[in-house]
């Protein structure tokens, strides 16, 4: 077998680190046959030299390849509201999560993982496309912590059949840990941690044993949690350790800047990471 050039990439890899979208975003662009370099339609499996400047077009338009060197690895923690989509554009005209976000030149916010219309809570964003899709792959297993309200009584059995694994439509799923948190009369609290993140999977997972789940809202991912004092609908930025936490997480070298001020780098992190993060369940009760 020829051996690779060592300075190629995959396509999509380079494609997701300018911030064109994740991989699988960029793949199933290759795959519609909307990307082009050096005027041929790309394919799956197709390799470039960035150090060459090949003209890369994606749905005509020219994408400039820049160094790595010169990006900074920004991520924002966005609270997200019930109501509001994770799509950029939607055809019935509903909000969409990218609008409340900080423009960009040159790059654009990719989503970590989706929460559904329904779900609220904590979204994060960021401008490295492949961390990106290092933090969502099923095989770094890491952790999205929820608190979920769910209508009606529980049996120990329903908890431990949740644990122990149900199988979904698109193949077994277990919770990681589980904990019963209080309630109300027939609305129950409880505290779950999943380490995939499938569409829909926190809610399925309760349907699979006839829980029906009335409201859900994520509070960590990995060990970034949701800063109590941010409002519905904002966002904050994320500074270098938090960066660099997630980043070491998924073995990706350490970034060294930051666009965030001298002032703002001196407020302390503690809010939003933290090594072991309590849930604060009325503080979620809003």
């Amino acid at each position: 077998m020829k051996k690779l050039n060592d300075n190629t990439e995959k396509l999509q890899k380079v494609l997701a680190n300018l911030g064109h979208g994740s991989r699988r975003e960029i793949e199933a662009l290759i795959a519609a046959k909307k990307i082009s370099v050096d005027g041929k339609i790309a394919t799956l499996g197709d390799r470039i030299d960035v150090r060459t400047q090949p003209k890369i077009r994606i749905s005509g338009n020219l994408v400039p390849v820049r160094p790595k060197d010169k990006d900074v690895c920004r991520v924002l923690a966005y609270y997200k509201p019930e109501g509001e989509i994770c799509s950029k554009n939607d055809p019935d005209g509903r909000a969409t999560v990218f609008a409340n976000l900080p423009k960009l030149k040159n790059a654009r916010w990719i989503n970590i993982g989706r929460l559904d219309i329904n779900t609220s809570g904590l979204l994060l964003f960021t401008t490295d496309g492949e961390l990106a899709n290092r933090l969502m792959h099923p095989r770094n297993e890491v952790e999205r912590e929820y608190v979920v309200r769910v209508f009606g009584e529980v049996t120990d059995q329903q908890v431990f059949q949740l644990r122990k694994g149900v199988q979904l439509e698109d193949g077994p799923a277990a919770f990681k840990s589980i904990s019963a948190q209080g309630g109300a009369g027939l609305n129950k609290w409880f505290n779950v941690v999943i380490t995939e993140g499938r569409n829909r999977e926190v809610r399925r997972m309760w349907e699979a044993v006839g829980v029906q789940v009335s409201r859900l809202l994520r509070v960590r991912y990995g060990n970034i949690s949701l800063p109590k004092w941010l409002s519905r609908g904002t966002w904050t930025e994320l500074d270098l350790a938090a960066v660099n936490y997630l980043r070491d997480l998924v073995s990706l070298s350490t970034e060294e800047k930051t666009f965030l001020s001298v002032d703002q780098q001196k407020k302390p992190t503690k809010r939003i990471y933290a090594k072991r993060p309590a849930v604060n369940l009325k503080a979620n009760k809003k």
